[in-house]
C-alpha cells in the first residue's frame, strides 16, 4: 500500500530505533518519513551540515535559521560531524542540538540535553536504502515529561531569547491538552517542511 508523503507507516513507527532508550519515557513520539529518489550517502550530506548557522535547518527560515536561507549546496567544512558536536537549535544557541551518535550515511542522533545528564528530546534521522537509487528518511523525535525547562547555561548570541523560545515559553503556560496539540501541530508543520527541503535538495 502507497504511504502518502511525509507518513510513516504503522510499521515505521513501531520501528525501533537507536534513540529510543535516550528518551525512555516519552510524554510523546512522533515520526515522519519520505522517500527519496538519491542514495543514502547523497542523503547523508545534506544532513550533517544541518543547523542554524550552518547550512539552516531546510525549513521555515525565518523560525529556526534567523531569516537567513537554507543552503542549497553543500558546505564542506560541514561535512564532518561527531559525537558532542553541537548543531544550533536556532542562531547562536550553544546547547542543543547536540550530536549523540553518528553512523555514516545510516544514522544520525541529535539530542537536546536536560538536568542530570537526562535528554529533554531525541531527534533522530534514519536512513533506510531501498536499492541503489532510493532512500526512505525516518525521523522520529521523543519528548520528554520536562522538555519546556530551559537549561541554566543556555545562550543565545543576542543575550535576548529569539521568536522559538518566546513560543516556548508562551506554550509553557497553556494546559497539558492544549500544549501538546500545539506542539504536535506546529512540529508536524516543521518537520513536513524539513522532508520536502532535504528531498529537494537531494534529488537536485
Amino acid at each position: 500500500m502507497d504511504i502518502p508523503p511525509y507518513l510513516a507507516s504503522r510499521e515505521e513507527r513501531r520501528r525501533p530505533l537507536l534513540a529510543d532508550s535516550i528518551v525512555p519515557d516519552p510524554m510523546t513520539t512522533i515520526t515522519h518519513a519520505i522517500t527519496i529518489k538519491a542514495p543514502p550517502d547523497r542523503v547523508w550530506s545534506w544532513l550533517a551540515q544541518m543547523g542554524a548557522g550552518r547550512a539552516g535547518w531546510y525549513s521555515y527560515d525565518r523560525v529556526d535559521n534567523g531569516g537567513m536561507p537554507s543552503a542549497w549546496h553543500l558546505l564542506p567544512e560541514y561535512q564532518h560531524i561527531a559525537p558532542g558536536d553541537i548543531l544550533p537549535a536556532t542562531p547562536g544557541a550553544t546547547d542543543a542540538f547536540v550530536v549523540a551518535s553518528v553512523d555514516i550515511a545510516r544514522d544520525l542522533v541529535l539530542t537536546v540535553p536536560g538536568n542530570g545528564g537526562c535528554s529533554r528530546v531525541s531527534w533522530e534521522f534514519f536512513l533506510d536504502r531501498l536499492d541503489d537509487q532510493q532512500t526512505r528518511l525516518i525521523v522520529r523525535g521523543r519528548v520528554s515529561r520536562h522538555w519546556l525547562a530551559i537549561p541554566q547555561d543556555h545562550r543565545t548570541a543576542s543575550g535576548r531569547p529569539i521568536f522559538i523560545e518566546r513560543v516556548y515559553r508562551m506554550l509553557a503556560v497553556l494546559p497539558r491538552p492544549i500544549l501538546l496539540v500545539i506542539a504536535g501541530v506546529g512540529h508536524c508543520i516543521m518537520q513536513t517542511r524539513q522532508l520536502a527541503g532535504i528531498k529537494r535538495r537531494a534529488e537536485r
